[in-house]
């Protein structure tokens, strides 16, 4: 399919995050060197969106500070009270106005989503004329998530939440991921009439399904490859465990581009470092920040590199490295400590710290 630009992606980020028990706003605590959020406005941002707005409450001059240090062109909007994600999308379009298009609705609390899972929602969506288009996923336990409930005729007629879910429709393993892609026009009218007469009493986003359905508008979904990517971070054991599977996702791509990593288990790489083909990294070791490893270095084991970068053919072992400059063909460590800064010649002066 072709690429479609959405004319806007709207990323929810207001949600108070207590279950991490931290006065860290959830959105902003980090896996493999980038913030939840910063991970979520990465993907949002290789849509390419006419607009992109982000809806913040708790924390929110953290999450609006850090906003407009990941994607200066945000919009940001302020959720005054959060009473639903219904309630925080009609807040985003009451703020900025209406938004005629494909308009994605997503969260900072889902940092494992693949930006090319969004494209092929927004690509679905348009190619089938929808009103909506549901990111869904089928997992062995769908307990806590939303069902996606078909009607009579087979057809995806509405989302139900657990806790108002029947006991026949708490079986159904097919969830909703909260990700969904709109026509503007319509999501404007339906979010209106959302109602609040739930367990919770909030406005929740999911009804816009029914309310368009009901319309006899077309609703349809697209099911993730994987359902890990629709996972969303409210802990800190779930934090862990994205941290884990991101890192996997970014050991394997070096790994198919010609690095080796001698014990995958034990090695941390962050988003944003540099390998470079024939690179070694030995057990123990962790890469972050903007670290760049030219071809055929050996590093490891057990060294901490951040913000370093490393040239071609030099060797580095149980060692930490901040913002340092290692050259060709250097020998660095065992043991050393080399700060902000520090520069290592290369083999035709001296070779060894």
């Amino acid at each position: 399919m072709s690429e479609i630009c959405p004319a806007a992606v709207i990323i929810l980020a207001a949600g108070e995050g207590r279950r991490m028990k931290s006065g860290t706003p959830k959105v902003l605590h980090t896996l493999c060197g980038r913030s939840m959020l910063g991970h979520v406005l990465g993907a949002a941002a290789s849509l390419r969106p006419g607009r992109l707005i982000v809806v913040v409450g708790q924390g929110r001059a953290e999450v609006t500070a850090h906003v407009a240090e990941q994607a200066p062109g945000a919009c940001v909007v302020v959720q005054p009270r959060q009473e639903g994600t219904g309630n925080a999308v009609r807040t985003a379009l009451e703020a900025v106005g209406q938004i005629h298009g494909v308009v994605v609705v997503t969260y900072g609390d889902t940092p494992l989503l693949r930006s090319q899972t969004l494209a092929d929602l927004v690509a679905v969506h348009y190619a089938a004329g929808n009103a909506v288009t549901a990111l869904t996923a089928r997992v062995p336990d769908p307990t806590g998530y939303g069902r996606i409930v078909l009607d009579s005729r087979g057809v995806f007629s509405e989302i139900v939440e657990e806790a108002d879910a029947t006991p026949e429709q708490r079986a159904i393993d097919e969830i909703n991921s909260g990700v969904y892609a709109f026509d503007g026009d319509l999501l404007a009218d339906a979010v209106k009439r959302v109602a609040t007469d739930n367990v919770k009493g909030e406005e929740y986003l999911t009804d816009v399904v029914a309310i368009l359905h009901a319309d006899g508008h077309r609703a349809g979904f697209v099911r993730a490859a994987d359902p890990a990517e629709v996972e969303g971070v409210n802990d800190r054991v779930q934090l862990a465990r994205a941290r884990r599977l991101y890192n996997d996702r970014v050991l394997e791509r070096w790994m198919l581009a010609g690095v080796t990593i001698v014990d995958p288990a034990t090695t941390w790489i962050d988003a944003d470092v540099t390998l470079e083909r024939d690179v070694e990294i030995g057990p123990g070791s962790q890469l972050r920040g903007r670290t760049v490893i030219e071809a055929g270095a050996l590093i490891g084991p057990g060294c901490l590199l951040a913000d370093t970068t490393v040239a071609a053919n030099a060797a580095v072992t149980h060692s930490v490295c901040v913002s340092a400059r290692i050259g060709a063909g250097a020998s660095v460590g065992p043991f050393a400590d080399l700060g902000p800064g520090s520069e290592v010649p290369g083999s035709e002066g001296a070779q060894s710290a």
